[in-house]
């Protein structure tokens, strides 16, 4: 008997969707130019994408490979910039999707001759700058007026993506030709979150240091004169959800919440709530190995935006007052500066896991510094009217005291200056990273004392560390004096201490603060003198600050000796110690040196090295940026 024609025909092992079928036809590796017809791309540019096929197989082309199929990939590339301009759904957002991974794909592999391999695949060597214009001006059109934030968006990575695969290629002079400042600020502005607008801005950010220290970039002169407060409140407000988002991937690892607080403090500490009870995550907590790997992958590649942030403000006098002064989005919500400190105490204290970590962490002590040297800016921070609450690191030891309620602003600087010199003490010192640190303590004690501000704080914990900081260096002084730029540290410690003895009755707020630093010297001891012969002060800039410090702990040495004899040899006590170091002061004579106070502004180009790796760094943030979204 004839079988059923009704009979149901066995199904294949696996089913593969009509769109991985055209992605094999169009990247098909043969000899014989195939001619893909106009239905081929109607149909293409209306099936849902399927990213990740289209990832995989053009993860297994080399540039070789793309290099013979050139005629099919410049076809993909001209008809996806047609499909983004007709601005049709779905097709444009397709063909956005479709570029994404293409571009990216195509600019990350390895070619013989990059840059003309690279139009060869795109656009062929004779049609390069009409295409590519044309390319750039359709992305541009979208990016500002697209038909809904979720393609703009689309259009932004895309962007985003050719300018990371791009960047050390001549592609990207195609972006410095037409201005897409506008574009992205109007992104910005339109953004209905801080997930939104980090693309934008993160992009704004690469092209803003492209080729900066060589030639006039039209973005970084675009900074200088940019004045709509509005776009500026709203990328602050971005930069600071972002740091909080940042920081929590920290506290994910291994959460530092201080024990024994209640609800309400513990609310007030953390800001955001994140790990209120209800809400306290309970996923199992890491042993210290795996917790290592988890911090050696931080921050996530979100804080590449750091670089735009220190762009802006390097370059405008607006950005840098809002971000000092502008608060949360809604009441109890942290203030974008006290989420960018939360995110960059963390940063301090996992600054040594990586390279990554340790660039983004100088570019954080960037900004820093540049609001610290605006006078009007650090008046702002040392009142009132800065006082917030921020969660700091608390992840290592040792722990700085633990203060309730809001501080000034500078008090969180002080204190994460502190942690950074703590956290990062190892024999290949940072030495970068301890300059700039000791630099941007510098410039807080020298405003405050020349505008004779006390300043309530933990003044003590500061002397401690930069005594302890002199200490290590003379235990490792052999492995230290080979390091580039050591001298300078040395100096800089030393005059620090120096100074802050000279001008501490102008900003501690009590004679018994300005005693500690006396008492901490005294009790020193003999380091001192070891610290100068170790480093061979004698031709050293602050040979003059190191016999100052010599001559006060050999002055009071003497004293104490002196009362300890009269006391027939029994150890003082701190209050007897501090009794003498008062009654000192009548036949101490402090002779600093004119100048201790003075710093140098904040100069880029003194820091273009670090800059130029760090644009690098981005560039690959971007890219892991993009695989994200």
């Amino acid at each position: 008997m004839d079988p059923s024609p009704l009979t149901q025909q066995a199904r294949p092992e696996t089913f593969q969707p009509l769109i991985v079928q055209l992605y094999e036809t169009l990247f098909r590796e043969d000899d014989e130019e195939i001619e893909l017809s106009e239905g081929f791309w109607q149909e293409y540019f209306l099936l849902r994408p399927d990213r990740t096929s289209l990832k995989r197989i053009l993860g297994y082309l080399s540039g070789d490979d793309l290099l013979h199929i050139q005629g099919r990939t410049q076809q993909l590339f001209l008809k996806a910039i047609e499909c983004v301009k007709r601005g049709s759904s779905p097709s444009d957002e397709i063909a956005l999707d479709t570029l994404i991974v293409f571009l990216g794909a195509v600019l990350s592999k390895k070619y013989t001759n990059p840059s003309s391999d690279i139009i060869s695949v795109l656009t062929g060597l004779n049609n390069a700058d009409t295409v590519m214009s044309d390319f750039v001006a359709s992305l541009d059109i979208v990016i500002r007026t697209g038909r809904s934030m979720q393609v703009r968006q689309k259009a932004v990575l895309a962007a985003l993506s050719i300018t990371a695969g791009a960047y050390r290629t001549g592609l990207i002079s195609y972006f410095t030709h037409r201005d897409l400042f506008p574009s992205l600020m109007k992104c910005i502005q339109d953004s209905e979150s801080s997930t939104e607008a980090v693309a934008p801005f993160f992009l704004l950010g690469l092209l803003a240091n492209y080729n900066k220290f060589e030639m006039q970039n039209p973005y970084r002169l675009r900074l200088d004169d940019f004045v709509n407060e509005a776009t500026i409140r709203k990328i602050v407000l971005g930069f600071g959800s972002t740091c909080c988002q940042l920081r929590d991937k920290y506290v994910a690892v291994q959460d530092d919440l201080p024990e024994g607080w209640n609800l309400g403090s513990t609310l007030n500490y953390i800001s955001l709530g994140l790990l209120a009870p209800g809400s306290r995550p309970t996923t199992p907590v890491p042993n210290p190995e795996e917790a290592k790997s988890l911090f050696s992958i931080l921050p996530d590649p979100e804080v590449g935006i750091i670089l735009a942030t220190y762009d802006f403000v390097n370059a405008n006098k607006v950005f840098c007052f809002t971000l000092v002064t502008l608060d949360g989005p809604t009441k109890g919500d942290p203030s974008p500066l006290a989420s960018f400190l939360s995110m960059t105490s963390y940063l301090f204290q996992h600054a040594h896991r990586s390279l990554r970590a340790s660039l983004y962490t100088y570019l954080s002590l960037y900004i820093l510094q540049i609001t610290v040297e605006d006078q009007a800016l650090a008046k702002r921070m040392c009142s009132e009217d800065s006082k917030m609450s921020v969660r700091l690191c608390r992840q290592r030891q040792p722990y700085l005291p633990l203060v309730k309620g809001d501080r000034v602003a500078i008090s969180f600087i002080l204190d994460m200056m502190i942690d950074g010199i703590n956290h990062n003490l190892r024999r290949r010192l940072d030495v970068e990273f301890y300059i700039l640190c000791l630099g941007v303590i510098l410039r807080i004690v020298s405003f405050l004392s020349r505008s004779r501000l006390r300043l309530a704080y933990h003044w003590s914990e500061l002397w401690r560390t930069l005594l302890s900081f002199l200490r290590f260096l003379v235990t490792y002084a052999n492995d230290v004096k080979s390091l580039p730029r050591c001298s300078q540290m040395i100096d800089d410690v030393v005059n620090l201490i120096a100074l802050s003895l000279s001008v501490g009755e102008a900003f501690l707020p009590d004679p018994a603060s300005y005693d500690d630093l006396f008492y901490k010297l005294v009790e020193t001891g003999d380091i001192l003198t070891k610290f100068r012969d170790a480093f061979d002060l004698s031709t050293h800039a602050s040979s003059h600050s190191m016999e100052i410090l010599i001559n006060v702990s050999t002055h009071y040495y003497t004293l104490l000796e002196g009362d300890k004899g009269k006391a027939k040899g029994k150890n003082l006590s701190p209050r007897e110690v501090s009794k003498v170091i008062k009654q000192g002061y009548d036949t101490l004579s402090i002779q600093t040196k004119e100048g201790l106070d003075h710093w140098d502004r904040f100069r880029e180009v003194d820091h273009r090295n670090v800059l130029k790796r760090l644009s690098r760094i981005a560039v690959e943030d971007a890219r892991s940026l993009i695989e994200e979204r």
